[in-house]
Order: structure tokens, then sequence, then C-alpha cells
């Protein structure tokens, strides 16, 4: 049977290829030729993914509560596989940097409008049950978030403002991670101890973290955007990405989380502990935190009203006596 030249010039291709690379062209057709047809279910691991669901109780919303949580993990993953193109490209322009920005808020924006889930589409009374079968883990615990904060910007944005400023440039990155903000909201504000669920927390992940931070001393996000020209740094559909990015991440996101927790934590003026014993009353209010991403590009203005009218919304008892 005659051989076709475009395959011909494909089968010459593949024998430079594998000659190149020290191996035999016929072992590899052998094993194309043994190999099964890929199907979908096999290449995403379908049958594993759907296995992943394993309830603690016997209420049916429990599933709704791990699927959802497992989903935003995926999330988190494509806007680190973003991140890390973005720090490890070594010629950057505003246009790839726009490209990155914007694919991850498409996934911010994903996660945002599909919160509506946790919100109000679970029972309240099956939450409050099962939720006691979950202690003392915590959304509060997803390593994944964190990492993207750290990717994002240098450790002396993320730590606690009210603390900020003690720090000077040039501080070790051991002390900034200590007093890094989100550490605030699993301690306990009377006797200073840490919760279980923050000590488990840091005995996990906290040698990654620190990797990382010294992995991205120079190079996080905010890095990378300074140092493009600045005629590049300015241009409007970057600056509009950008902020899109750090109200999405520091605003948006935190918000949605408080609204879930008066949804199923808040009744009559109480406040229930959440599950990890996180102090989220105090802890998600983005006003509370001032945790900016890219400081360079807001107004003293903008910076100083962070969040505050979102969480004025959110406080107000016309809005949250429900």
């Amino acid at each position: 049977m005659e051989i076709k030249p475009e395959i011909a010039e494909r089968i010459h291709q593949l024998e430079d290829k594998y000659r190149n690379s020290g191996q035999d062209l016929g072992a590899y057709l052998d094993g194309l030729l043994h190999q099964r047809y890929l199907t979908y279910w096999d290449y995403i691991h379908l049958d594993t993914l759907l296995s992943l669901q394993i309830p603690r109780t016997h209420f049916p919303d429990e599933e709704i509560f791990i699927m959802y949580h497992q989903i935003t993990e995926l999330y988190f993953k494509l806007i680190i596989h973003e991140q890390k193109q973005v720090i490890d490209d070594k010629l950057q322009t505003a246009a790839f940097f726009t490209q990155k920005i914007e694919r991850i808020n498409r996934y911010f924006k994903a996660l945002i409008t599909s919160f509506e889930v946790m919100i109000n589409g679970m029972e309240r009374e099956q939450f409050l049950q099962y939720r006691m079968s979950l202690l003392p883990a915590s959304g509060f615990q997803s390593a994944q978030y964190r990492m993207i904060e750290i990717y994002a910007t240098p450790l002396e944005n993320l730590v606690h403002h009210s603390v900020r400023a003690r720090f000077p440039s040039g501080t070790s990155l051991d002390i900034l991670y200590e007093n890094i903000y989100w550490k605030k909201g699993a301690t306990d504000n009377t006797t200073g101890e840490k919760t279980l669920t923050l000590k488990q927390f840091e005995y996990r992940y906290t040698p990654r973290f620190m990797r990382i931070a010294n992995d991205v001393k120079n190079t996080t996000i905010y890095h990378k955007y300074l140092q493009l020209p600045e005629n590049e740094r300015k241009n409007p559909t970057l600056m509009e990405a950008m902020k899109a990015l750090d109200t999405n991440a520091n605003v948006n996101w935190p918000l949605m989380h408080l609204g879930s927790a008066y949804r199923y934590l808040k009744r009559d003026n109480n406040t229930i502990d959440a599950s990890g014993g996180t102090n989220w009353r105090d802890y998600l209010p983005p006003s509370f935190q001032k945790v900016i991403f890219f400081p360079e590009i807001w107004n003293e203005e903008e910076k100083n009203n962070w969040g505050k009218e979102w969480v004025e919304h959110m406080f107000n008892p016309e809005n949250t006596k429900n």
C-alpha cells in the first residue's frame, strides 16, 4: 500500500525526533499500535473524581457542601496555574500580563457568582447539624487560597493592617509570616491562644508557604507588574484587569463567605462560632482586613475606604435580619 507523501514526511520527522533523543521509533510505533483508544472518562479520571465525595453524616446537603468546596479548590488550582505563568515568564508585555490576569478574573467571577449554592443552596438546619461532625476542619484551612495570596503580592502587604506599620522594608519573611492577617482570624481574642484549626494548618503548610514566599520574594504578580515599562503599566485594559483582580480576591470573594456566615451562623442578633472556631465576624469583612494586593494602582481615598460600602450594606440590620 502506497504511503501518502504527507504521512511519509511525518514519519521522517518522527524518526529525526526519536533519533535525536536516542530512542527507537519502531518501539514507539509498537506502543502506539497496542495502546487502547482514549476515552473521555479515562482522560479526566471521571470515576475517581465522582468517588471523592464521602459524607460524614446522613444529611443529604452535606454532599453539596463537599462538592462545592472541591469545585472551589479546582478553581484555585486554575488561578495558581495562571499566576505561575506570569511569574515564570521572562519576556512579559502588557498584552501577556492582561491575558493572564483576565483569565484569573474569569475564574474568580465563576467562584463568586456560583457562591449562591452555598448561601441559599442548603437547608440551614441540616448545615447546623452536620457541621458539628466536621470539627475542627474549616474552609479557613484552604492552603491553595493562601498560596494565591503569596504568589500575588509581597508578604508585607498581607500583614494584618493593625501592625503593618511596625515592619519596615527588609523585615524577614519569617516575621512577616508570623503576623500575616489571617492568623488573627483563628486566634482567641481574649487569651491570644491559637485555635486547633490554626495549629493544624500551620503544622501542615507553613514549610510550603515559606518556600513559596522565598521563591517569589521579588517576583510576585505585583513585582512583575511594577517591573513592566511605565507606559505598559498604565495600559487602561491592564489597569482595569488588575483592579478587578484586587477587588475580586479581597472584597467580593470574602463578602460571599460573609454572606454565607450570616445566612447560617447568625440569628436574632446572636452569632454561632464557625466550625474551626474562626472569628468570622471580625475576620471576613474586607474593610476590617484592608488586604490589597496591588496598592500602587489605588489612590489613598480608595485604600482608606477599602470594602467599606459593601460591609456597611452587609451589617445593615435591614439586610441581615433574616
